[in-house]
């Protein structure tokens, strides 16, 4: 998925504010489903819920840039899933993160139904 940086993600110094990276790996992951008419959940009721998250920052962008946001499938298990996303600018790495997300129905961890599980072979 392309983005591109905006002022509003920019900090003081004109560089992508670090946490602006892991929103631009969530748009990526709800973009995959939106892309098939889906939401990734409903209300507090089901979804996927952030477990763990290990970032590793490389380079900078700044205002104007445009990035190319990959994901790729580590592990699928019955109710988690780690995914590897990464970031590029001009085809250079510059941000990389494993996240572990967690399937919930009500509030308790729970199978990831066939339905997502559809969504993510897509990887």
């Amino acid at each position: 998925m392309e983005i591109r940086v905006y002022y509003e993600d920019t900090d003081a110094g004109g560089i992508v504010y670090h946490t602006n990276y892991i929103k631009y790996c969530e748009r990526a992951r709800s973009e995959i489903f939106f892309k098939r008419g889906m939401m990734p959940g409903t209300g507090s009721h089901h979804g996927f819920v952030v477990r763990d998250i290990k970032a590793s920052f490389l380079a900078t962008s700044t205002l104007g840039d445009m990035l190319e946001v990959t994901t790729k499938i580590l592990t699928l298990k019955n109710s988690s899933i780690v995914l590897l996303q990464e970031i590029f600018k001009n085809e250079k790495k510059i941000f990389s993160m494993e996240v572990v997300l967690v399937y919930i129905e009500e509030g308790k961890p729970c199978r990831i139904t066939e339905r997502f599980k559809e969504v993510f072979s897509e990887f």
